[in-house]
């Protein structure tokens, strides 16, 4: 039985999709003007990333008559239905009751997994992006077009913290692809189109708006910053496309909030901006590291809009800065409210972290902030997290309770490629083997270890040496996290 790729997170369900036939050529598409999304592939180039100057503001027209209301997408689906291909993966797993004995009457033994999911192709050499839910842990990948055609297809990058992964195929011709829309152009209202393959029955599309813009409260990734619908998108649709009246790309759709499992009409996709810099990173070598503004910061609620003034609950009120970084170097200061990057509204913190993380490295992003009730401008140079300390992983050796225990350097960047406290400094447990004694005492990989014998350690470097001194007894000084907790040996 085939699984379909859907996982709950509460009452978030992240999804799967498939591909799919022509529609008929005599309808005719609800917007005249329609350009087509799908260009003949041996005479256009690919297609670039949109770029900020280009977000295009068009007219929105309301249907004036029922002759307008009965007009087709037909058009627009058979131009991008081709686009969109199946993802089937699956892996090998070996199930065992934890008993040599038992495994031998309990069928223990490999087993096959499967999943089933979408992608789409934005480039016709082969490129195609889908959800990193739908091939994480898998080892064969395969993707499936409207034709029947199968390719294998290799990872080019994957990057959880937008559920988003880049494959790529060899198919020895130019493939059908979607241009991309700029996802910061679209409003609430506009028609947009969902094509999937909900439940694996096939691909399926489904009509719907934009219901709201800029959910960052959704809880599936870490860049949080979803285009909400209510096309009709269930589970099977992950990595499929979310397209406009064009024809265009506007996102991946990649969860739905249900409390069935079936679709409630609360849909979310990754928008097009975010997913182009995951693709751009793929093209340029396959590693992503985004552009920082070199602070921490915290929603705006009521109470601190009241207590600084503020004429609505909205904004990121910046509470940490790094020396010498962006924003310091541009005049923000603890305390300062950001309200708005590049002209595009800032109400929280989820929306600060995605208006600088779609950036690139060199840019110059245009700030207003609020500082004693008034606003103020500055233009901020974004620049990549600094890579200092210099990373040094080592596994510990020696007579000591760390023994056999691997650690690394924390640093601004390698905590943003982990997923860590940008701000968090220090030495990190990165793995151990659960035999140790450090392990069986309870230390686990994410612990930072803070000091030796009350010495203060910020480096592998400085750890290695304090390990290597005399000592006959231990005390070590443990973030968990959660908590500083004192772990103590011998004496």
């Amino acid at each position: 039985m085939r699984r379909l790729a859907s996982i709950v997170v509460g009452a978030l369900t992240l999804l799967g999709s498939a591909c799919g036939q022509p529609a008929p050529q005599q309808k005719v598409a609800p917007k005249p003007s329609a350009a087509p999304a799908l260009a003949a592939p041996a005479a256009k180039p690919a297609a670039s990333p949109m770029k900020d100057s280009e977000i295009e503001t068009r007219t929105r027209v309301a249907p004036r008559s029922m002759a307008d209301v009965h007009l087709s997408f037909a058009p627009v689906v058979e131009k991008t239905a081709p686009a969109v291909v199946n993802v089937f993966t699956s892996r090998t797993v070996r199930r065992t009751t934890g008993d040599p004995f038992f495994d031998r009457f309990f069928g223990a033994g490999p087993s096959q997994q499967s999943s089933l999911g979408s992608g789409v192709i934005v480039n016709p050499d082969g490129l195609i992006v889908t959800n990193n839910h739908v091939i994480e842990g898998m080892t064969e990948i395969k993707v499936v077009f409207a034709d029947r055609r199968e390719f294998p297809a290799t990872i080019l990058l994957t990057d959880p913290k937008t559920d988003i992964a880049v494959l790529k195929i060899e198919a020895g011709e130019p493939l059908p692809y979607l241009e991309f829309a700029n996802s910061d152009a679209i409003e609430v209202g506009d028609v947009v189109l969902a094509i999937g393959n909900p439940f694996g029955v096939g691909q399926t599309v489904t009509s719907g708006i934009v219901s709201a813009l800029a959910r960052t409260t959704v809880g599936v990734s870490d860049y949080q910053f979803f285009i909400q619908t209510d096309a009709a998108i269930n589970p099977g649709n992950s990595g499929g496309a979310l397209v406009d009246i064009d024809g265009r790309l506007v996102g991946v759709n990649t969860a739905i909030y249900s409390r069935s499992g079936g679709s409630n009409g609360i849909g979310f996709a990754v928008p097009s901006r975010l997913v182009q810099q995951v693709i751009r990173s793929a093209m340029n070598g396959g590693r992503l590291v985004r552009p920082w503004i070199g602070a921490s910061s915290d929603t705006v609620t009521p109470e601190v809009a009241r207590a600084l003034k503020l004429a609505r609950p909205a904004g990121a009120i910046l509470t940490d800065l790094w020396p010498g970084g962006p924003a310091a170097a541009a005049g923000l200061r603890e305390g300062d409210v950001i309200i708005s990057v590049d002209n595009e509204p800032v109400y929280d913190e989820g929306a600060l972290r995605y208006r600088i993380g779609v950036k690139n490295d060199g840019d110059a992003a245009a700030v207003v902030f609020v500082r004693d009730g008034k606003e103020q401008s500055a233009a901020v140079r974004l620049r990549l997290p600094p890579d200092q300390p210099a990373r040094d992983e080592r596994t510990l050796e020696g007579d000591h309770p760390l023994n056999g225990v691997t650690v690394d350097n924390l640093s601004p960047r390698f905590n943003e490629e982990t997923g860590l406290d940008p701000f968090r400094t220090g030495v990190v447990v990165m793995n151990l083997d659960r035999r140790t004694y450090a392990a069986r005492s309870g230390l686990r990989p994410g612990f930072r270890i803070l000091s030796v014998n009350g010495k203060k350690v910020t480096t592998t470097a400085d750890l290695a040496r304090e390990l290597a001194k005399p000592a006959a007894g231990w005390q070590f000084d443990i973030d968990t996290g959660e908590r500083i907790v004192p772990w103590r040996v011998g004496r």
